[in-house]
């Protein structure tokens, strides 16, 4: 299935999207923490709902699934899955890692996907069958296949008291070239690029992850979660070229 039409209608509402939500930056941005203890803005609020009702809109028979709790039962077996302000944080800094992430799920799996990150003029794209894409650019993971050469992402480090994998993580880091941790969606992105070989998040949610599976799939990588499936509501994530798989399966993935 060709999905052009769902990407320029999704690339359109997420730019605009990101338009409203620099201009808090103007006013002033209002910060309070969910019951996660994750930051969430008027920002994030405002801009889910501008995205829920252009989805609406252009495509009325498909669901929703928002992060600050859109939620509508789909009628087509297709779900479009929300998050207004991936990077919450960095929005709240004034950095430049944040975007809009948004995603389309057809009978469970991420088919096509956009992240906008408006700061970094960077603009991801990816769909079933249709390729990966930066700025209309199309991308490839990358061909490095030693880890002296490979630079690994690891996303939340702050949390790693909650991590599982807690106990061998600085081990395995140790074993790369090196370490880069800007964000979630803005490093697994890099790894869709070429720029980055492996990416680990012990803690995402669907809309963290439902447009970055299919852009790095559609780049050549590899994704999968800790208990070694594809789902994006593990609660997890891993992504990688195919030269690191089947180590970050004998390392994380549950036995």
């Amino acid at each position: 299935m060709n999905f052009e039409r769902e990407l320029a209608v999704a690339r359109r509402i997420v730019t605009r999207s990101a338009d409203l939500s620099l201009k808090h930056f103007e006013t002033g941005i209002q910060m309070e923490d969910k019951s996660d203890d994750s930051p969430v803005t008027s920002a994030d609020r405002e801009a889910e709902v501008f995205i829920a009702a252009a989805l609406e809109e252009a495509f009325p028979e498909d669901g929703q699934m928002g992060e600050e709790g859109v939620a509508k039962p789909s009628r087509s077996g297709r779900t479009w899955i929300i998050d207004p302000i991936d990077g919450t944080r960095d929005f709240i800094r004034g950095n430049a890692q944040w975007g809009v992430l948004l995603g389309l799920e057809a009978e469970g799996q991420p088919v096509a996907g956009v992240a906008h990150f408006p700061v970094m003029g960077k603009t991801y794209t990816g769909s079933k069958g249709g390729g990966a894409w930066c700025n209309d650019r199309r991308i490839q993971v990358s061909t490095v296949d030693r880890l002296d050469r490979a630079v690994v992402c690891f996303n939340g480090m702050q949390n790693n008291k909650k991590w599982a994998c807690r106990d061998i993580v600085l081990d395995f880091i140790s074993k790369f070239w090196c370490m880069r941790s800007m964000s979630g969606s803005p490093d697994i992105m890099m790894v869709a690029a070429g720029q980055a070989d492996v990416w680990i998040e012990p803690s995402a949610k669907p809309w963290d992850l439902c447009p970055m599976k299919v852009i790095v799939e559609e780049a050549g990588g590899k994704f999968f979660n800790f208990e070694g499936t594809d789902s994006i509501y593990a609660g997890n994530a891993l992504a990688c070229t195919p030269a690191f798989e089947q180590l970050l399966r004998e390392t994380f993935v549950k036995a």
